[in-house]
């Protein structure tokens, strides 16, 4: 028997090999295809992303228009209302002294009076030269009655009498010399009263009981008292040039002190300079503020706040809206086709964090705040959602 009857062989079929091969081929093709068309829609959104992010993002603002005005504050000096600075007269000793810096007086009250020994002795001279020069007249006016009455008479020459008449009109007159000279002296005498010329208060005392005094102001004599009117105070502002014809008669200011941080007074304007300081382009501008408490003090330094008038055709923007280039300042507005124009503008007043424009922009536009670099004319941005502006909006 040979060894292959023995043995019968059984070939095994190749068929699911082959299905189980395609099979694989087929997830494997499946995953291929399924990776392939995923990348494709990531492509897909990262371009659409990118070109998104491409296109800025800006936040829109209105101008707007302040009904109230920008305020100007500004440092001014207080000056008492009237102020008389006291000179004597007369010159002498400093026999006393009444009244005290602080002390209110009225018109006519006696400040001080002046021992004038000199002033004293011309006086009496004078008046002696006066009953002398009038016991010469009554002489002379006997005399030329005299001869007068023997005019018509041969016993004397015409020529004669009236040199007796021409002698006595002559003695009358040194009567009226000597007369006005005594009134002189004794109107001067009363200048040795020193008396305040109207009422309010002792700002100044410079002198004491013994000094001498000099007749006389400036170089001559010396200030004795200073008297000031302190019921109303005057206010000195330099205002600058370009705010100078919002500031007129009667525009009213709001007045601080340092003394009194936490009160408010109010001035008001009742002259001005009309003139520019070449030296510092401002105009001189004064107030009058009330003073019946006395709280103020002249000599003082004063905040003035003035609330200046609305401009119709100011609109006031943010200043971080503002761009400087070669252009000049301009503005980053978003036009009705979506597409960024830029605008020259002409700022009025710079208030700090916003600006008053005067020119170059409407109240209707759309004005874009912080405008990010290289945005041009023309370019598309995309407006951030109202809370996103809002959120910007506070910080």
């Amino acid at each position: 028997m040979s060894s292959e009857s023995a043995f019968p062989t059984n070939t095994p079929s190749r068929r699911p090999l082959r299905v189980a091969g395609v099979i694989g081929l087929l997830v494997a093709l499946g995953i291929v295809v399924g990776g392939v068309a995923l990348r494709a829609v990531d492509a897909r959104k990262l371009k659409t992303w990118t070109e998104a992010q491409a296109i800025p993002t800006v936040n829109l603002i209105q101008p707007m228009r302040d009904p109230n005005g920008p305020s100007l504050q500004l440092p001014g000096r207080l000056e008492a209302f009237t102020r008389a600075p006291i000179f004597a007269q007369v010159s002498g000793y400093l026999k006393s002294w009444n009244v005290d810096i602080g002390a209110p007086v009225k018109a006519g009250q006696v400040l001080a009076e002046i021992e004038t020994p000199e002033l004293d002795q011309q006086l009496l001279q004078a008046r002696a030269d006066l009953q002398s020069a009038q016991a010469n007249a009554v002489v002379a006016g006997t005399t030329a009655k005299r001869w007068e009455a023997l005019s018509g008479t041969d016993s004397v020459a015409q020529q004669d009498v009236d040199q007796r008449i021409a002698d006595y009109t002559a003695k009358e007159a040194i009567v009226a010399a000597a007369k006005a000279n005594v009134d002189r002296l004794v109107a001067t005498k009363a200048f040795a009263r020193i008396v305040a010329p109207f009422d309010g208060m002792v700002t100044a005392r410079d002198t004491d009981v013994g000094a001498l005094v000099n007749a006389g102001s400036g170089g001559v004599g010396q200030e004795l008292f200073a008297v000031s009117e302190v019921k109303q105070l005057r206010v000195y502002v330099q205002v600058p040039q370009n705010y100078a014809p919002a500031i007129h008669d009667g525009t009213t200011a709001t007045l601080t002190v340092p003394e009194y941080a936490d009160q408010q007074f109010t001035a008001r304007v009742i002259a001005a300079a009309d003139s520019v300081n070449s030296s510092s382009g401002t105009t001189l501008v004064q107030l009058l503020v009330d003073n019946a408490n006395g709280k103020l003090l002249p000599g003082g330094f004063a905040s003035l706040k003035f609330t200046l008038p609305a401009s119709a055709d100011s609109l006031r923007v943010p200043a971080s809206a503002l761009v400087f280039d070669s252009r000049g300042v301009v503005v980053a507005t978003l036009g009705a086709n979506g597409h960024v124009l830029f605008k020259q503008v002409k700022i009025d007043r710079d208030l700090g964090d916003s600006v008053e424009i005067g020119s170059g922009l409407a109240a209707s536009d759309r004005v874009i705040d912080t405008p990010p670099d290289g945005l041009a004319d023309g370019d598309g941005v995309q407006v951030a959602p109202a809370t996103d502006r809002k959120a910007a909006a506070h910080g």
